[in-house]
This record gives structure tokens, C-alpha cells and sequence, in this order.
């Protein structure tokens, strides 16, 4: 089975791209008419290429300078690049920039035709090869073959397929694990079949029927036909050229820049972090608000320079940035990009996508922005890790991880439970999906957050032995439930707070009671002890001890709190002995007897049908008692229950 690779064009216009293409494959690239008009190579054009067990599916490119742009969009999924000098003219401009632009965007191994070498000396010949192994040092073709050609004479042709057999066998193949995913240059219609798209698989696998995400309009659309290289194909893998027949979509609304991908692999933002430079000899700086042309995917568009570390990156420096986009776009973690300047159009520099998604991050914040650089770290667990901490208490799911750290598609949870095995991650207990785990700064973080809203809860509420644990999440709204009680769970099992019911409390809190409090407590105990089964409504009971109800109010809740009082219904409370005392002689009562009403219940009690029923409903809740129609007998916790003593 062949090798499928991405193979791009580079160079200064009119130095023979296009011809030595055509040489190489027998196809014309130039498929516009005002590119045969005007002889020179204006949109990308596309031919195929097998040499022995390596296909390569060619991308030609534009040379002149106002088509970079068109160049750019070529230029995203190459795997190897031609780079073509005519040794006419040696190295030119566009020579220099298109090598820039494939460095930035991360090529790794390629080739390079010296064209129209019948038109010189041998000696110019050697002359300029010193030129292009002075351009190319230090970088990706450092190294690399440098083939004599000649389209007219048919010279050196056979050495230029060797030389791109031999760089093939050094360059790794794309991928066809994972969610696929098509970068579309072009959007076309075909007579009888509909809208045809065309682009270079980047990754994944794409097969007839599959549905697809067009991002970034984020609507669903369906595979009818695959086409690769001129053949109908049940499917398409990574490393190919690719046409996709689809249903769903009309092609006057897909633009080039647009992508296709498995549903829910990618997200658009308006906005990415990424690792910003400039190139060595460029003319100026990239300042703070300034704004860039960005290429990214087959996109061009306008975006804002937000930087993070500093005013400037100067040439030959790199800094971490946010890009605010006028459009959004789509990205993963360590894609490569460029940007160009808004005016004059030159190309500045370009780097990697450190976040596809981000929030919003603080110039003062020095520490999150140092910690960004990580994200580029060709260690997956350094990127999983710094991950996993920028999401803070996000809900995130293995999908997520392979997007905003670059993993490798399998590789998540191996790598996650190594991170958590370290003690880097955390897992929130209580929870079992991958979105409870959280690292460790930040459940420290969450914790110390925890409870310093749970001290300043106490403060606010001094009487009050536990604080309502939907008091402390309206506090924390912006915490998932969920990952607040796995939060508490934990702190509880830590000892730092305990947990009693809906109550929370710091294990070192103590209710703090000024002496009026103090005597309030009192004089509300003996009042309930001495009123049995005939309680006070509150608003009485302020009245009695000359106090307010908003005074009385949270003293009666202390007293439940700390078992004094027990809370019967709404608005009533026994004291506790009281409440023991009615449910050992309404639970012995009933062994006598059998059954009691309501009114031989409030005979036995010595009290009135106003508290009589809501201590019946009591006693039922308890277990004490269970109605039967309209009587009561003993119920299955009688025991239990009366045995049961308050302090």
C-alpha cells in the first residue's frame, strides 16, 4: 500500500514551479484562464505524483508576492516541500519569504530543483548553490538535496525523483487515527451531483455516508461521493487530496478557509493564545493592539495582537499573545500559523496555537501567562497537565484533551493516569467521569476558596453551628454542584469541616454568643422546658423576654443546632426533653390501647389540637406512630426512636 504524503511548491515567480510540475506529472496546474493568459501561477493547483511505494498528492503554489496569500492557503497540510530556484536568478524575494513561511509553519523535510540550469555556466551553477545552502542554514532544507533541472532538456528529472523517494522515506505519514478533519481551499458545483469540496485531509479517516461538522457555521452535513487523486473511493485518510460530494450544503456559502470535521472534535473561537515570533531580519516589530492579517488552516483574516509578556516582540523574538479575530476560527493546540501586516502587506512572523479556546487572560496575571509557554512543550503530559490547569473547574472530557493539548488520539487516558498517579491531577471524589479530576493547584485553589467563603459565612451568621450547604453554593455559583460536593466530600474526610444533614461547618467553628445572647439561650430554655407541650410562637416569646424577632430568631436556631430545641413543624419547637418525654408516652400509650386520635393525643399531652396535629405528623415522620383512616397506632421505629435521648 502507498505512502500518502502532501508535497508543496515554493519559490519566486517565474522561476519554473509550474513547468517542473508539469515535467514531474504531466499536469497543468494552471487551470485558470488568466493564469494561461498571463503565464504565471495565480490560485493553488493540484497534481499527483507515485514514485515507487510513495504517493504524493502536489500542491503548486503562486509565486508572485501579491499571492501569498494563495500560497498560504496551499501551504496548510504539507508534508514535504519542493523548493524551486531558478539558477538564472539565484535566490529572489519570494524565495526567501515562501522558505520563512515554511518554517513557520512547521515543515519538516523537503527537496529543492534548481531549474533552468541549461541557461548557465557549471561554475554560475556552483555559485548559486553556495547562495541557497547560505539561505537555507539553520533551517529544514539544511542538508537537503539540491537537484540540477532542466523541463526544457529534460535534465535531471529522474534525480529529482530520487531525491523526493529519499526525503519521503525520512518523513513521517499523517495519521488516520482520530477525528478527521479537511482544511477546504475550494468549493465548487458539479452538473447532477451538487456541491463538491476540495482540500487536504489533515487527519482521521473520512468514509461515503459519514456526517461531517462544517465549521466554523457549525452545521451538520453528509458525505455522498470521495474522490482522491481523479479515482472514486469508498474513503479518504490523512496525508491526501481530497473532494467530498456532500449534501446539507450549497457551495456559493462554503468558503475557502472553512473546514469539515468529525462532529464535536472542534470548536470556533474568536479568539487563541499562541506563541508569537518574528522573523530574524524582519523590518519592525509586532507591538501590543496592533493589528495582523492571520493565516491559520486555509483562512486569512484580520485579528488583534493582544500581548501578554510584554509591549513588543521584537525581530527574531517570540512572545506569548492572544489573537482577537475578526472571524471565528478553528484550531488545535500547536498548529502552526502566520500573520502578515495589515499594511504594508509583508509577512512578519507567525508560531503556534498554545489555546484554540480560551477565556480572557490578565496582563498582571505573570504566573498563568509564564506557565502558557507549556502548552508548546513536546512533552504530552507538560501539555495535558497545563491543560487540565487552564480549564480551572471546567467540565472537560478526553476530546477536549486531545484538541487543547496536541494528544496523540488513545494516548488521553494513559496520560491522565499517569499525571494523576503524580499527584498532578486530582480526582474529586465522589465523581467517576474524566471531567472531576482537576489539577492540583487549582483543587487547592477551589478549597482554599471553599473555605474562606464558609469562614466569612460563619462571620455573617455567628449563631448559626452549620452553615446551609445551599447558603455556601449560591456562594459559589460559579462552581459546578456536582464538584462542590465531591469538594466537601473530601474536606469532610480531611477533617478540615464536618457535615450534618443540608449543615456544613468549619470543624473549628464555635457558635460565638455575646452575654445577652447568653441569657437569651437560657431564659428560651427554661421558657420551652416549662411550656411541655404548649410552646410559645415566637413572635410571643420576644415579647415575653423584651426582645426582638429578628434577635429571638437566630438564638432558636442555635438551640436546635445544639439540641436543645427540636424543631417539630414549621414555626414550632418542643424542648428536647419534652419532645423525648412525648414520644416515650405516646409510643407506651399506644402499647396499652392499640390506637389513638388526634384528640386522645392531645388529652394524654395535656394540650391543645393547634399543636396536636403537627405532632402527630411528627411522630408519623419519625416512626413513632402511622395513621391508619383517622387513628394512630405504633409505628415500626417506636422503639428505636424512644430509646433515642436528646442533650
Amino acid at each position: 500500500m502507498a505512502r500518502e504524503l502532501i508535497l508543496g511548491t515554493a519559490g519566486h515567480i517565474d522561476h519554473g514551479k509550474t513547468a517542473l510540475v508539469r515535467a514531474l506529472t504531466g499536469v497543468d496546474t494552471d487551470r485558470l484562464p488568466q493564469e494561461k493568459q498571463r503565464g504565471i501561477t495565480i490560485d493553488i493547483g493540484f497534481a499527483d505524483l507515485t514514485i515507487g511505494d510513495v504517493h504524493f498528492g502536489i500542491v503548486d503554489v503562486p509565486g508572485h508576492e501579491r499571492f501569498v496569500k494563495n500560497m498560504l492557503a496551499g501551504a496548510v497540510g504539507i508534508d514535504m516541500a519542493l523548493l524551486v530556484v531558478a539558477a538564472d536568478d539565484s535566490v529572489m524575494p519570494q524565495t526567501r519569504e515562501h522558505l520563512a513561511i515554511m518554517r513557520l509553519l512547521g515543515i519538516g523535510r523537503g527537496v529543492i530543483a534548481l531549474t533552468k540550469s541549461d541557461l548557465v555556466e557549471a561554475s554560475w551553477l556552483d555559485l548559486v548553490r553556495d547562495d541557497i545552502r547560505t539561505l537555507t542554514a539553520g533551517t529544514f532544507l539544511e542538508g537537503a538535496a539540491i537537484v540540477a533541472t532542466s523541463t526544457k532538456a529534460g535534465v535531471g528529472l529522474d534525480k529529482l525523483r530520487e531525491a523526493l523517494s529519499e526525503a519521503a522515506t525520512a518523513t513521517p505519514q499523517r495519521t488516520s487515527d482520530g477525528p478527521f478533519r479537511l482544511v477546504i481551499d475550494r468549493s465548487f458545483v458539479l452538473e447532477g451531483r451538487g456541491t463538491v469540496v476540495t482540500g487536504t485531509a489533515w487527519s482521521g479517516r473520512v468514509g461515503v455516508g459519514d456526517e461531517l461538522e462544517w465549521l466554523p457555521v457549525r452545521r451538520r452535513v453528509r458525505v455522498r461521493a470521495i474522490q482522491t487523486h481523479g479515482r472514486s473511493v469508498d474513503a479518504a485518510v490523512a496525508g491526501q487530496r481530497v473532494a467530498l460530494n456532500l449534501s446539507g450544503a450549497h457551495h456559493s456559502e462554503i468558503a475557502r478557509g472553512h473546514e469539515l470535521a468529525a462532529p464535536g472534535s472542534l470548536e470556533p473561537s474568536r479568539r487563541i493564545t499562541v506563541r508569537l515570533g518574528t522573523l530574524a531580519d524582519g523590518a519592525r516589530p509586532i507591538r501590543h493592539r496592533s493589528r495582523v492579517r492571520l493565516h491559520i488552516g486555509s483562512s486569512e483574516l484580520m485579528a488583534s495582537v493582544r500581548l501578554l509578556d510584554g509591549p513588543e516582540v521584537r525581530p527574531g523574538e517570540y512572545g506569548i499573545a492572544q489573537l482577537v479575530c475578526a472571524q471565528p476560527v478553528v484550531a488545535r493546540c500547536r498548529q502552526p500559523f502566520v500573520v502578515r501586516g495589515e499594511s504594508p502587506v509583508t509577512t512578519l512572523g507567525g508560531g503556534i496555537v498554545l489555546q484554540p479556546t480560551p477565556g480572557p487572560i490578565s496582563r498582571r496575571d505573570p504566573a498563568s501567562c509564564a506557565r502558557l509557554a507549556d502548552l508548546g512543550s513536546d512533552d504530552p503530559s507538560v501539555r495535558a497537565e497545563t491543560a487540565v490547569f487552564f480549564r480551572d473547574t471546567r467540565r472537560w472530557d478526553f476530546a477536549d484533551l486531545e484538541r487543547e493539548a496536541d494528544l496523540a488520539p488513545g494516548s488521553v487516558k494513559d496520560v491522565i493516569e499517569g499525571l494523576t498517579s503524580d499527584g498532578r491531577l486530582v480526582a474529586v471524589p465522589a465523581s467517576t467521569d474524566a471531567g472531576a479530576l482537576l489539577h492540583r493547584d487549582r483543587f487547592e485553589q477551589l478549597t482554599a476558596r471553599v473555605m474562606a467563603s464558609m469562614r466569612a459565612l460563619h462571620a455573617a451568621a455567628p449563631l448559626e453551628s452549620a452553615i446551609p450547604r445551599s447558603r455556601l453554593a449560591s456562594e459559589l455559583a460559579y462552581v459546578e454542584e456536582r464538584l462542590l460536593d465531591g469538594v466537601l466530600d473530601l474536606l469532610a474526610r480531611r477533617g478540615d469541616i464536618r457535615m450534618k444533614g443540608d449543615g456544613i461547618a468549619l470543624s473549628s467553628f464555635e457558635p460565638a454568643l455575646s452575654e445577652r445572647q447568653l441569657s437569651l439561650c437560657e431564659h428560651v430554655d427554661r421558657v420551652y422546658r416549662d411550656a411541655a407541650f404548649r410552646p410559645p410562637l415566637q413572635k410571643d416569646l420576644a415579647v415575653q423576654l423584651d426582645a426582638s424577632e429578628s434577635e429571638l430568631a437566630p438564638v432558636i436556631e442555635l438551640c436546635v443546632s445544639r439540641g436543645r430545641l427540636v424543631r417539630i413543624g414549621s414555626g414550632f419547637v418542643l424542648h428536647a426533653r419534652r419532645e423525648e418525654e412525648l414520644r416515650q408516652r405516646i409510643a407506651g400509650r399506644l402499647r396499652e390501647i392499640g390506637e389513638m386520635t388526634v384528640s386522645q393525643i392531645k388529652d394524654e399531652l395535656d394540650s391543645s389540637r393547634k399543636y396536636a396535629v403537627p405532632i402527630c405528623e411528627y411522630l408519623d415522620r419519625i416512626g413513632v406512630t402511622r395513621r391508619v383512616g383517622n387513628v394512630r397506632v405504633i409505628g415500626s421505629r417506636a422503639e428505636t426512636s424512644t430509646d433515642t435521648c436528646h442533650s
